[in-house]
């Protein structure tokens, strides 16, 4: 007997030969073809054309790698594709590796000086000549990336730390918390930090990258704790914390598993800037004389000593000027370019 859907005359192999149907290709989703369509009735319901569409089942959900897809793939796949990045990330990179590893730069002692070689001009064996005490400039340039990159980079870190954890307390549990932060917050806000930095390291006595560092985070921590709170106080009603909350999660697995990894970008992007800001404020602390101290090797100091030279020897203010203007200005732009990444409503 034969089939009586087939088209086939009776004794001719009566082989079901569509390749549309569910059983031919299980990983197939059935679509109604147009009418205008070309299309073969279906065998089971005998309804309308269908064909068959291939089935992506790792769409949207992983990339050609097979890591999962997110915000962080999607912010490196657009970050790796933009000149911005890697420009600013080469200079920082440089000035990184002079702080880390600056005999990689230079023979030279920065602290062996001859007063017979005072402020002598730029030559061939020494491109940036030497200062006021007869030392080789360019040694002390190299030297002086070790205490501006640290000093930045200790202070973005102490103040992100302390943010993330007060502002996630007070984003995550809110009432009367969040009030006393948020009012203590405000309060610390009001201080200037080159003011508040001014008085208080006037009082101390030995000023050193420690001290002027933890000094600036102290005074500089206002702005990211309240990014963080508004982060967290964005995601905490979201369905996946609810979830999690329903199951039972302890509060602590709530924020640092789900919440935090959610909520750190914008963070992350004010931290980047901050870290440029932060060598600023050293370097103008130790320019007015109230922070970084003799001996320490700072790009601020070097400027301050070369300000009474300048019509005669510009070269002291000059190289020591663009490198402070190099590494802030190459902060500044990661962060930029970090937040167009990371923040999807500008894609």
């Amino acid at each position: 007997m034969t089939d009586r859907h087939s088209n086939n005359p009776p004794g001719e192999d009566n082989t079901n030969t569509h390749t549309n149907t569910p059983d031919a290709n299980p990983g197939s989703i059935l679509h109604p073809l147009p009418a205008d369509s070309a299309g073969l009735p279906s065998e089971r319901t005998g309804g309308p054309p269908v064909r068959s569409v291939p089935w992506d089942n790792t769409a949207g959900t992983t990339t050609s790698g097979g890591r999962q897809a997110g915000l962080w793939g999607d912010a490196w796949r657009q970050l790796r594709r933009s000149p911005v990045f890697w420009i600013a990330t080469s200079i920082i990179f440089l000035f990184g590796l002079m702080a880390i590893v600056p005999g990689l730069f230079t023979d030279a002692d920065p602290h062996f000086c001859s007063l017979e070689r005072s402020v002598e001009s730029p030559s061939r064996e020494h491109p940036f000549g030497y200062d006021i005490q007869g030392c080789d400039y360019y040694a002390r340039v190299i030297y002086g990336a070790r205490v501006s990159m640290t000093a930045g980079v200790l202070v973005a870190t102490v103040a992100s730390l302390f943010a993330t954890i007060f502002g996630a307390l007070a984003g995550y549990y809110g009432g009367l918390l969040d009030t006393i932060i948020a009012r203590l917050t405000d309060v610390w806000f009001g201080i200037p930090t080159v003011l508040g930095a001014i008085v208080v390291l006037s009082t101390v006595g030995n000023r050193g990258i420690l001290e002027v560092s933890l000094v600036l985070a102290a005074l500089g921590w206002t702005t990211m704790l309240r990014l963080m709170r508004s982060a967290v106080l964005a995601e905490k009603n979201a369905d996946y914390v609810r979830a999690a909350q329903a199951l039972g999660a302890p509060h602590r697995r709530v924020i640092v598993r789900h919440i935090l990894p959610n909520s750190i970008s914008p963070l992350i992007v004010y931290a980047t800037i901050f870290v440029g800001i932060s060598i600023t404020t050293e370097a103008t602390l130790s320019f007015l004389g109230v922070g970084l101290q003799l001996p320490s090797i700072s790009w601020g100091l070097m400027i301050s000593t070369a300000q009474n030279r300048i019509l005669q020897r510009p070269h002291l203010l000059i190289y020591p000027g663009i490198c402070l203007s190099l590494v802030v200005l190459s902060f500044i732009m990661l962060g930029d370019i970090l937040r167009d990444a990371l923040d999807p409503k500008l894609r």
